[in-house]
């Protein structure tokens, strides 16, 4: 599926319907190049699942943590750029990290991938003539509650 995000105001309305969407236990696998909008979709993702205020690019702490009642449901948000191989984040304690909570996964690739993961929205975003688009592949758990219906 192709969703164009011409502006930021789409962009946020996308991050909306995922996060009225998301669940614990999903991920939200972002990838594209650098400037494509991975961090731009995931602000607005965890601004709509209710927190208030700046939200820092993970670039460097490779993982920062949401919990209710900030959000709506306990949320990891991940930045695997720095990774120089996918055991790393099993260094990090991912696994931990991710019990009971959703994960937004920036460079998935870089971690291993989560595409093989029932509960997986997998987003590659582009940049376009139009702005940018996504180019989105569901896991089975995401049937019913595809976010551009």
């Amino acid at each position: 599926m192709r969703i164009p995000l011409p502006d930021l105001a789409a962009t946020e309305a996308f991050g909306r319907r995922i996060a009225a969407a998301l669940r614990p236990g999903d991920v939200v696998a972002l990838s594209g190049g650098l400037g494509a909008g991975k961090t731009t979709l995931a602000r607005a993702i965890i601004a709509a699942l209710g927190h208030a205020g700046e939200v820092p690019s993970p670039s460097f702490a490779i993982i920062e943590t949401y919990d209710p009642p900030a959000v709506r449901l306990p949320l990891v948000h991940a930045d695997f750029y720095r990774l120089d191989h996918p055991d790393e984040a099993e260094e990090l304690g991912l696994d931990d990290y991710r019990y009971g909570a959703a994960l937004l996964a920036e460079w998935p690739e870089h971690a291993g991938g989560f595409g093989h993961e029932p509960g997986c929205l997998s987003l590659a975003l582009e940049t376009a003539d139009s702005g940018r688009i996504a180019i989105a592949t569901a896991g089975p758990d995401w049937l019913g509650r595809e976010p551009w219906d």
